[in-house]
């Protein structure tokens, strides 16, 4: 008879802890994080040059800051900040518009329309923003009149080039096509950056080119649309102070208007300066929440907001503070009541 002592027990035996216990009444070393000299030197010195910096702007009377801040919000600045946030708008809008069926062509099959894309975008990235402003602002030279009527025939409708097109019109049609050109490339590489198998599930699920181009392609292509499209707005708002040269009437035209005349050169330019750096910083933000929502999806969590970055770090400095512990309360001399 075989008693269950004489079995042989197949579990292993515990393993022992790598780390011996230590002896009681031992105390365990004390971990000491690293000390980082360096680094906290060197922000030393860049916070030391920074201030150095910021005191020279601030306390240097050349600056007129007294006049900068009189003219900051007079009209004549407003209206041209205005006018340029509207170029800015109507020149992003009407650019991608245009740029979209540019970079479909791009992607086409069809060697046509594929070269006539590359064309367009190889002539309006090749010639400066500037040339091709001055370009159109003097198109009257090359086509006087415009007239619609049959291709090669008779036309029905003649209209004077000088008539036409003014000096803000201008601006905005030579804005437009030289934006449409980044525009393509923008919108071509973000489609280029969608896996192919999405398409190729589409198209098995009977999907046409168009409603897989809308509903499948573009909405994955957007995380790598908006942040181009970020900058390229950027650029487009600081580009549009090169529209003063045909005497288009933006925030740095009107601030030339008004030193032309006061001879206070100096501070207007800040005032526009400080307003570029506003809107640019209001498009900065604004351009951080669109490329979070378009982030859904791609990772398990959405990056948190600079408001809650702020509360982390706030939350982690006070669980690092030390708390008073019960030796650190003195005494009640009063007793209990």
């Amino acid at each position: 008879m075989v008693t269950p002592a004489d079995v042989t027990s197949t579990t292993p035996p515990a393993r022992k802890p790598l780390t011996a216990a230590a002896p009681p009444g031992t105390e365990l070393p004390r971990i000491v994080p690293r000390r980082r000299v360096a680094r906290w030197a060197t922000a030393a010195v860049a916070l030391l040059v920074l201030a150095m910096v910021i005191n020279s702007v601030v306390r240097n009377d050349a600056f007129q800051w007294d006049v900068a801040g009189r003219y900051f919000t007079t009209t004549a600045v407003l209206d041209g900040l205005l006018l340029t946030l509207w170029l800015t708008a109507v020149v992003m809008v009407l650019g991608f518009l245009l740029g979209i069926p540019l970079a479909v062509l791009r992607l086409s099959g069809n060697p046509v329309l594929g070269t006539l894309g590359w064309g367009y975008v190889w002539i309006f990235r090749s010639t400066p923003l500037l040339v091709q402003l001055l370009f159109w602002f003097n198109i009257g030279a090359l086509y006087p009149t415009l007239g619609l009527g049959i291709p090669f025939g008779p036309q029905f409708l003649t209209v004077q080039t000088v008539n036409l097109l003014g000096p803000t019109l201008t601006a905005v049609i030579g804005l437009t096509l030289h934006e449409a050109a980044y525009a393509a490339e923008v919108v071509r590489g973000g489609i280029l950056s969608v896996d192919p198998g999405q398409t190729e599930a589409a198209q098995a699920l009977g999907l046409s080119r168009l409603r897989t181009l809308r509903r499948i392609v573009l909405p994955q292509a957007m995380r790598s649309i908006v942040p181009t499209a970020g900058n390229l707005l950027i650029g487009t708002l600081k580009g549009t102070s090169i529209v003063s040269v045909l005497a288009v009437h933006d925030l740095l035209y009107s601030v030339q208007l008004v030193y032309n005349q006061t001879y206070q050169v100096i501070p207007l330019l800040l005032v526009a300066t400080l307003w570029y750096i506003a809107v640019t910083s209001v498009l900065g933000v604004g351009q951080y929440y669109v490329e979070r929502y378009y982030a859904r999806g791609s990772a398990r969590s959405l990056p948190p907001t600079p408001p809650a970055r702020l509360r982390a770090r706030v939350t982690a400095l006070r669980r690092r503070s030390p708390r008073p512990t019960a030796a650190d309360v003195p005494p009640s001399l009063g007793g209990d009541r």
